[in-house]
């Protein structure tokens, strides 16, 4: 496959699957800003090999790569001295082959967005739009007339604020 062609694989992937990789990453890991970061490496990882992916289911490949990555980072966790409950345990080992419906996030991104709205004025608007409609900072510029400068600075501003607020019980329970 040619540089190209892989890069074009690339985006087709991550248009096509970003939302479930996501979500896989946030229902294992119960951190949102952990998801984004390991729903990136997704990604990264399977352009990095695309060249071994038989073809046959990319949703499956993508959710294997993703719920494998999400282990790893929870058993690093876990060496960190980070204790995991036998529950997480279990839910870790029906992640590895388990079917993709047991990831049902809606209710995690709804409360994610009841997060975002409860950001002061000026960042509530411009966190949903970026947390919750996967807008680029340059696309919120461009719909709000907002210089792109000043959308960078509330995205890493609302960022910081959710960081202390969106808490992984909250999301889970």
């Amino acid at each position: 496959m040619g540089n190209t062609d892989s890069k074009d694989k690339l985006i087709q992937l991550m248009n096509s699957y970003k939302n479930l990789v996501f979500s896989v990453c946030l229902k294992l890991t119960g951190d949102y800003f952990t998801a984004e970061d390991i729903a990136q490496e997704t990604f990264i990882s399977a352009y990095e090999h695309l060249d071994e992916f038989d073809g046959a289911s990319e949703k499956a490949w993508l959710c294997r790569i993703a719920s494998n990555k999400c282990i790893d980072y929870l058993k690093a966790a876990e060496r960190r001295a980070v204790p995991a409950s036998t529950d997480e345990e279990l839910q870790m080992e029906d992640a590895r082959e388990g079917p993709l419906e047991v990831f049902a996030t809606r209710d995690v991104l709804e409360k994610v967005e009841g997060k975002c709205m409860e950001l002061p004025e000026g960042y509530a608007e411009i966190a949903r739009m970026y947390f919750m409609g996967s807008m680029t900072a340059r696309e919120i510029s461009d719909k709000t007339d907002i210089p792109i400068k000043t959308v960078q600075t509330k995205i890493y501003r609302a960022r910081e604020m959710l960081k202390k607020t969106v808490r992984k019980e909250d999301l889970l329970a």
